[in-house]
């Protein structure tokens, strides 16, 4: 027992730290990618609420005066965005699922209410690669490589 047993066991110790190492890096990747989408939803946050205020530079007739469903969309993402920025930020779990309500909802309802919701493709694809991204990186901190 003596050399090969201490040889076994400090080889499961050294395949640990290097399990938790990738394990920590795809956490620290899954924080940054976090803080990014954070940022950018903040962004999009507040060009909601400028258009709300009617911020200048702003072709578009005064928020007051466009129709009810545009307003409820608006706010809705005003709202929306700022407090998912938030949890994505504080990368909380409730942020994420905040983020992805957001996100799912703006493609729904630029496939709904084109009019209301414009969207390029590019946009899309930009929506759906984040959305991808963030499971598997989710998922990957969580379980690792194996």
């Amino acid at each position: 027992m003596g050399v090969g047993g201490d040889g076994d066991a400090l080889r499961g110790v050294k395949a640990g730290e290097e399990e938790g190492t990738r394990h920590s890096r795809w956490r620290t990747f899954l924080v940054w990618f976090l803080r990014l989408v954070s940022a950018f939803w903040l962004a999009k946050g507040l060009s909601a609420w400028a258009v709300i205020f009617g911020v200048p530079g702003n072709a578009q007739p005064p928020f007051e005066n466009r129709l009810l469903s545009y307003q409820a969309i608006i706010v809705y993402f005003a709202v929306i965005d700022l407090v998912a920025a938030v949890g994505l930020w504080l990368t909380s779990t409730w942020g994420g699922v905040l983020w992805l309500l957001a996100a799912i909802s703006q493609l729904l309802l630029s496939f709904l209410f084109p009019r209301f919701v414009p969207m390029t493709g590019w946009i899309v694809a930009f929506y759906v690669a984040l959305i991808a991204i963030y499971f598997i990186a989710t998922w990957a901190a969580e379980n690792g490589e194996r």
